[in-house]
């Protein structure tokens, strides 16, 4: 028998909405109302988690809507990205307590590791500024002293008086696939987060994190964020992901792309990979399909298929080590309720609680 899965949805905030990708909607541009009727909806729908993604150029800003959403929501737990950098340490500290309060303790974290806008840092210091961090955050919100003298962080101060509501630091979630950013989850990250790829692919992924994670004595949980496409018939999905893509053209697809901070990024090469190896549909396995990579810089790839197909590639994902997915879908409160109905009832997930995934640094 599998454990319980955490299955979260996406808060589409960084102008990431469409019915015809490449094609914008002015009802599905990021806004309060566009992304506040997302998250309830999945809230609704017993999702347990929900990231609320961050852009510089795209959409609204991730750390206020958090504050805002965290009083119009009742279960589900929010999965904050913030920008490491673009804020001062212990002002991030106190905005993430301040934010736990308000959401009753449903707060997670989502660490990105990117250059600042208007600036550019090589990938191997930009990732030793994210550990120290990383240490640095997690210090504060465990409620102890800081006392660090880095390279990027240099603090000697108590921790703010206001704390999270389950005292401790809320799980950090974090993504990336060079050898820095690995390193980088190794030693500082709670879950590590990978992006759609072969069932195969992924396993080989969790090996390496696993081993690179032991050799700081540390155990991680694993992730993977993956769009979706599900229908009560195989043949339909299809239609509905061939449907998705009909309108788009090569240069508004690059141009869409080009958006990102992280087009160039390692994460970003091995969705390109994976594209490139599909068949003339855009399969990369069954049921992966990865047509959504034309218009998109990050996770380019949906699972499809009918609710029987679907569940299956999640048990697959499950059985080499993922218990945690991030779900999104176009558009994205139409697709919420498709992988509500037909998803969510099939396979065993948990609402998480505070702490009852929180791994100990160390």
């Amino acid at each position: 028998m599998t454990s319980p899965v955490e299955i979260s949805w996406f808060g589409a905030l960084c102008d990431d909405d469409y019915e015809f990708l490449g094609v914008p909607d002015p009802s599905l541009v990021s806004s309060w109302d566009h992304c506040r009727d997302i998250v309830q909806t999945a809230d609704r729908n017993g999702f347990d988690n929900v990231l609320l993604p961050s852009g510089y150029q795209l959409g609204i800003d991730s750390t206020a809507f958090a504050s805002a959403i965290a009083t119009h929501t009742e279960q589900i737990h929010l999965l904050l990205a913030v920008r490491i950098g673009e804020m001062w340490l212990p002002q991030l500290a106190r905005q993430l307590a301040t934010i736990d309060q308000l959401a009753g303790g449903r707060l997670t974290i989502n660490i990105i590791s990117s250059d600042m806008p208007g600036q550019t840092l090589d990938s191997e210091p930009r990732y030793r500024r994210t550990v120290e961090y990383m240490h640095g955050l997690r210090a504060l919100l465990d409620g102890e002293r800081l006392e660090i003298s880095g390279e990027f962080a240099n603090f000697d101060l108590d921790p703010p008086r206001i704390a999270t509501v389950d005292p401790g630091c809320p799980p950090m979630y974090f993504g990336g696939f060079s050898d820095a950013a690995k390193e980088c989850a190794a030693e500082a990250a709670d879950v590590f987060l990978t992006w759609p790829d072969t069932v195969a692919s992924v396993a080989e992924t969790i090996t390496d994190m696993r081993m690179r994670a032991d050799r700081f004595g540390r155990t991680l949980r694993y992730g993977l964020r993956a769009h979706m496409v599900v229908r009560e018939t195989e043949t339909e999905a299809r239609a509905a992901a061939d449907r998705l893509i009909s309108r788009l053209d090569a240069e508004t697809g690059a141009a869409i792309k080009g958006r990102s901070l992280d087009t160039q990024s390692v994460g970003v090469s091995r969705q390109n990979e994976l594209r490139a190896a599909a068949d003339d549909d855009g399969y990369a396995e069954a049921n992966l399909w990865t047509g959504v990579g034309r218009a998109r810089s990050g996770a380019g790839a949906a699972l499809v298929g009918d609710p029987d197909q679907v569940v299956a590639k999640l048990r697959a994902y499950q059985e080499v080590g993922v218990d945690a997915f991030i779900l999104s879908g176009y558009t994205h409160i139409a697709e919420c309720d498709l992988v509500a109905e037909h998803v969510l009832p099939n396979i065993e997930h948990a609402a998480l609680r505070p702490r009852l995934h929180r791994a100990r640094h160390g």
